[in-house]
């Protein structure tokens, strides 16, 4: 069997390509980037992200995103094997949630063991070829080392690619219309549900494994694991994640890693928890799984304190105006893309956290959740949702913002949830209740300081409480007065000059 799936691997095919997709269901992704400077960003590693999305005959759905590491082998490898200890040996309606915790816990025990299955050969060749190194000083560079040692180490770090790497995951599994979640490592699942009365509530369903979870310094500690260093490091072997699939290098030889090696049993382990189950029976919403890469960014743009509201916000606006969920989610990821790029550019306070992100990925499942007709128009009111697009000149120290708005139906307000990991906070704006520059409260931060640097930020003429018609062409009367962007534009890049002739209505 270890040979199959190391064959497998080679060949780059899939086990699951019978398996039909869930099109109840959006993924959207972006690579990772690095800024440079001048604000350009250069991506530094391939995509090491990985995602599933497939459904059975019997209604059985299966979702997963997984953040990889040192390389997409992992995750690529845990998103296939996974699917076919789930799917390809069905789970049954008749399975109690003792049962389906089991299974889906077994599940990720063989994904572990087959994956080290498959790199076991290249181990033990590494291991073999690591006793005919021959010791040099570090002042000798690798052109004066000898033809033998040369081969030896170019094959070492051959190997090493090979055998590195880990990844993070988060599953959910709806099956007899309950949900499960199974989490391993520092993904996040948000469970969105509209009550009756029109107004919806945010769940985070599970804490992230990582170094400031209590629950899982106490289970280090258990171990001999000194939990005060590891807080104060951050992370293990280069990763803040207490639990990972693969990463021989904390499975194998942790006691050679200084904060692990006092530990008397494997302290990073693969073991999921799990949550659930929960009915969906008469719930109207939507599943969000989010990679690592996806959160960071949008806590690096705007802090941690409503990542969670924001996210669901701008999946709500994008669930308004689209009708289709693949562009839903990829519009969702672009957006944080650009909020994380904006303040980089910006230079303002949180600039510093924001100087490269890595790969993101979103799945959105919806749950008897509307999708837009597409007859929608911004013109039709509802809660507004605005963009802060500042504009800089290299030239030129100061900054100049737009404020630009994405308009959502008036189909409830965002409340207050229970969870006490994260939840939605009062104070979302209301349909009539702000101007169209109102902003969330989760993006005060960012897009007041932006608005005032631009005056009074009125760049937005009033409207009345109805409605513009379309005329007879299907356009609307305007209703954005750019006069005072053109006259800050023109302040900042004509020197005082006369703007005539240049940006503007002529």
């Amino acid at each position: 069997m270890a040979a199959q799936r190391r064959n497998l691997m080679q060949s780059h095919q899939s086990w699951t390509d019978d398996l039909p997709l869930c099109q109840l269901c959006g993924v959207g992704k972006a690579p990772n980037c690095v800024y440079g400077s001048d604000g350009k960003g250069t991506q530094s590693h391939p995509n090491e992200d990985a995602h599933l999305r497939f459904r059975t005959e019997d209604g059985c759905f299966l979702y997963g995103v997984f953040n990889g590491y040192d390389g997409s082998r992992v995750a690529s490898f845990a998103s296939q094997c996974l699917t076919a200890e789930l799917l390809l040996e069905p789970l049954k309606s008749s399975h109690t949630d003792s049962d389906v915790r089991r299974i889906l816990t077994q599940a990720f025990d063989v994904v572990e063991k087959s994956y080290f299955d498959t790199i076991d050969d290249a181990l033990a060749e590494k291991a073999h070829m690591s006793t005919y190194v021959v010791p040099h000083s570090e002042n000798v560079s690798f052109h004066q080392l000898s033809p033998q040692n040369q081969k030896v180490q170019e094959r070492l770090k051959e190997l090493e690619q090979e055998v590195s790497g880990g990844a993070t995951a988060a599953v959910a599994l709806i099956l007899n219309n309950k949900l499960y979640i199974a989490n391993v490592g520092t993904n996040r699942v948000l469970l969105c549900k509209s009550s009756s009365d029109g107004q919806n509530q945010v769940l985070q369903i599970g804490r992230p494994h990582s170094t400031d979870n209590e629950d899982e310094l106490q289970r280090l500690a258990a171990l001999g694991v000194d939990p005060a260093r590891v807080r104060q490091a951050g992370q293990i072997a280069g990763q803040n994640s207490t639990r990972r699939l693969g990463d021989y290098r904390v499975k194998i030889h942790y006691n050679e890693i200084d904060l692990l090696s006092a530990a008397k049993g494997k302290p990073i382990i693969a073991e999921p928890e799990i949550h659930g189950s929960q009915s969906l029976d008469n719930v109207s919403g939507f599943l969000l799984l989010m990679s690592e890469g996806l959160i960071n960014a949008l806590e690096s743009a705007h802090g941690p304190e409503q990542a969670n509201q924001e996210i669901v916000a701008m999946v709500a606006a994008e669930l308004a105006q689209q009708s289709s969920l693949g562009v839903v989610a990829q519009s969702v990821v672009d957006r944080v893309k650009r909020l994380h790029h904006d303040v980089y550019v910006s230079g303002r306070q949180r600039a510093t956290y924001c100087s490269r992100h890595e790969d993101m990925t979103l799945l959105i499942r919806t749950l008897n959740y509307p999708l837009a007709d597409g007859a929608l128009t911004p013109t039709q009111g509802g809660r507004i949702y605005p963009v802060s697009v500042p504009y800089s000149n290299s030239q030129s120290t100061s900054k100049t913002s737009v404020t630009l708005s994405l308009v959502m139906p008036s189909q409830g307000t965002l409340t207050n949830g229970t969870n006490t990991a994260s939840t939605l906070e009062e104070g979302t704006p209301t349909p009539g209740s702000q101007s169209p520059t109102a902003t969330l409260q989760s993006t005060n931060t960012q897009t007041q300081s932006s608005s005032s640097s631009s005056g009074d930020g009125r760049l937005f003429s009033q409207r009345g409480s109805q409605a513009a018609q379309p005329d007879e062409t299907g356009r609307v009367p305007p209703y954005v007065d750019f006069s005072q962007f053109y006259r800050l534009w023109g302040s900042d890049h004509c020197d005082g000059q006369s703007t005539q002739g240049g940006l503007g209505p002529q």
